[in-house]
């Protein structure tokens, strides 16, 4: 296949997904290298720049997409007789902040910087497709983990989350909260991992909860007042094969 002719396959790929396409499935489907690709689409992206076409190729990290030029962006609201989106609003884009710089992230962590509870704006940035959740955390009560998505890269014209400004003035505090929270999730994962092959092995023991433990405290209370027999041992719940 020539260039001009990945050239026209690209642009007719992107034009028909109307989403981000990523850079991998163009070289499976048209049978180039990765250096081709991005060559190609870096190409067409100075093409239309350059000739001031009404479309815009924009890489979003490992995928690349055709998108209306911004400078037009009246001109089609109006065509389409569509309003103007709602601006984000303080809360939110702090939200967003937050979880952009410290991805993945849960609901509470936002909440701990915050200091206010953030479940509201959380819902409304997932409605809006900017964040989208990405597992759970493993503690207890499995936290939903939030990342952003490629629509808010393409919102705020990122290429990469790495072309996120520095933070300002992040305080020394800020900085260790992070670092703790790193070490936790780390650390969480690396337990979980631990009783994964433990099950696997067949050697893992679910551990005794607080509640069996209390209910043996006052077994051993009640036998001690009735000057009973030996109280038994809290009995270990079966695992599951």
């Amino acid at each position: 296949m020539e260039l001009k002719e990945v050239e026209s396959a690209i642009e007719g790929i992107l034009f028909a997904a109307g989403e981000p396409v990523g850079v991998e499935r163009l070289c499976m489907t048209l049978e180039i290298d990765r250096e081709t690709a991005d060559a190609v689409c870096q190409r067409l992206s100075d093409q239309y720049s350059y000739e001031r076409r009404g479309i815009r190729l924009v890489k979003l990290e490992n995928c690349y997409q055709l998108c209306s030029a911004p400078e037009y962006a009246d001109y089609i609201r109006k065509a389409f007789e569509s309003r103007k989106p709602a601006r984000l609003s303080q809360p939110a884009l702090e939200v967003l902040a937050i979880i952009a710089y410290y991805q993945p992230t849960t609901k509470a962590y936002v909440d701990q910087i915050r200091g206010v509870d953030s479940s509201y704006t959380v819902g409304l940035l997932t409605e809006r497709e900017l964040i989208e959740e990405c597992g759970r955390l493993a503690v207890p009560g499995r936290p939903i983990l939030y990342r952003t998505t490629q629509n808010f890269l393409r919102s705020f014209g990122l290429g990469s989350l790495e072309e996120l400004p520095d933070l300002p003035n992040a305080s020394a505090e800020d900085e260790q909260l992070t670092l703790d929270m790193q070490e936790n999730i780390t650390r969480l994962q690396e337990a979980e991992e631990k009783k994964r092959l433990q099950e696997e092995a067949g050697e893992w023991e679910e551990p005794i909860t607080d509640e069996e433990l209390e209910a043996a405290a006052r077994e051993l209370a009640e036998q001690e007042e009735a000057g009973g027999e030996e109280p038994s041992a809290p009995q270990t719940p079966e695992t599951e094969e």
